[in-house]
């Protein structure tokens, strides 16, 4: 089966994550995806086929007798969907010899050259779309379809040991929260959680988040001079005071952001919710500093205790991990890329990724593009070719980890 035959299959079923929420994982539909795949694994001669507690499917494949000596490598994807858009009824389009122009997708949407450049590059392909109404899937249903064609393919050819996990919340920042390291089968791995076909990233965003809340004191308006603190009025003020032209707006590349996610309140109490990104640790803490010096020239101003902000880092940029010492892992991945007959194109991570975090707990985890674009949302799109490419790359990889072996012997 290949693999986009895989995520038409995978698609189907509804696993969006939830924000906010306890229980990990925090939706329960996400079991669904897990034990079918896990079921998968085991019809396709996986060993140590096992769904946890918390939602996480475990696997590997022994090395292959006479490649026991190469290193173990594993390969990483997420299960569950973005809460930011329906992946309810999820109705893939296949459009065979796609001529690069514009698609109707349904419910007045259009996938559009004017708001994707890169569509006319993609003419002569099989495209996979959305109906319009939901989210794909592809994120990262792609992912996980290329890495269970992988394990099938590998049925036939010689290979080290390959371990195998599929995890739960990552759109929602807890898909390592119940990782378990001794149920996976190797010390090295990437996940496929990027975009195009032969993307290669190795760092990523430093992240923050931050709750900031208003205390306002509320009086009848006829009776306010020098007396009423409006908490929306000062949510205002402080949002003012961050750099208007430092959003994701205006920024690209390694530029950072101050991104405001939420806003709630009245004259009474007031709520700005933010995440803070930036690729240099030095430039995140810049950005958390800048949130408490709002703060603290508005408690001044109203008096103590009118504005509190609470900090939370969320990840860390996973660079400071991977180099130098794990630049072989990513020089592999590379190589691979080129044999499968592409140029690698290294991005640095506008987000984060479960290999980030992985790698801050100590297992090296570059991320690869899985041939998608426009996550998250009804545009999102992906070709079959460039599935298959990505499939490539993967058995390149287990490749050179076998010869790996070889060499050391």
């Amino acid at each position: 089966m290949r693999a986009y035959e895989r995520l038409l299959k995978y698609a189907v079923y509804p696993t969006k994550s939830a924000e906010g929420v306890e229980t990990n994982p925090s939706t329960p539909e996400q079991f669904a995806l897990a034990h079918a795949l896990a079921d998968e694994l085991r019809s396709l001669g996986a060993a140590g086929v096992e769904c946890s507690e918390h939602c996480y499917v475990y696997a590997h494949l022994p090395a292959t007798p006479g490649c026991e000596s190469a290193p173990a490598i594993g390969f990483i994807a997420h299960m569950d969907t973005s809460p930011d858009f329906s992946g309810e009824g999820v109705k893939p389009r296949i459009i065979p010899d796609y001529d690069g122009g514009d698609v109707c997708l349904g419910s007045g949407r259009t996938l559009s050259a004017a708001d994707f450049p890169h569509l006319p590059s993609l003419a002569g392909r099989t495209l996979i779309t959305t109906s319009g109404d939901t989210l794909l899937g592809a994120d990262d249903k792609a992912g996980i379809a290329e890495i269970m064609t992988l394990v099938e393919l590998l049925a036939e050819r010689p290979h080290g040991t390959v371990a195998v996990c599929f995890t739960p919340d990552e759109e929602v920042g807890n898909g390592v929260l119940g990782f378990e390291a001794e149920r996976f089968m190797a010390q090295a791995a990437f996940t496929l959680d990027g975009g195009r076909e032969g993307e290669v990233s190795w760092e990523n965003f430093n992240a923050s988040g931050a709750e900031v809340n208003f205390r306002g004191f509320n009086v009848h308006p006829s009776s306010g001079k020098d007396t009423m603190i409006n908490a929306a009025l000062a949510a205002c003020e402080f949002a003012a005071m961050l750099p208007a032209d430092e959003t994701p707006r205006q920024s690209s590349g390694r530029e950072g952001f101050y991104h405001l996610t939420g806003m709630s309140g009245n004259c009474e109490s007031a709520r700005l919710g933010y995440i803070l990104r930036d690729f240099d640790m030095s430039g995140l803490e810049r950005r958390e500093k800048a949130l408490l010096a709002a703060a603290a020239s508005l408690n001044e101003k109203y008096g103590e205790g009118t504005v509190e902000v609470k900090l939370r880092l969320s990840y860390r940029n996973m660079a400071e991990k991977l180099l130098p010492e794990y630049r072989w892992l990513i020089d592999l991945a590379m190589d691979a890329t080129r044999e499968a007959g592409l140029e690698p194109y290294a991005v640095a991570t506008r987000g984060g990724t479960d290999g980030a975090m992985l790698s801050w707990r100590g297992l090296p985890c570059p991320n690869l593009g899985t041939g998608g674009w426009a996550y998250h949302g009804p545009y999102e799109h992906i070709t079959v070719e460039g599935m298959d490419k990505c499939v490539e790359i993967l058995l390149g990889i287990v490749e050179r980890m076998r010869l790996r072996g070889d060499a050391a012997q």
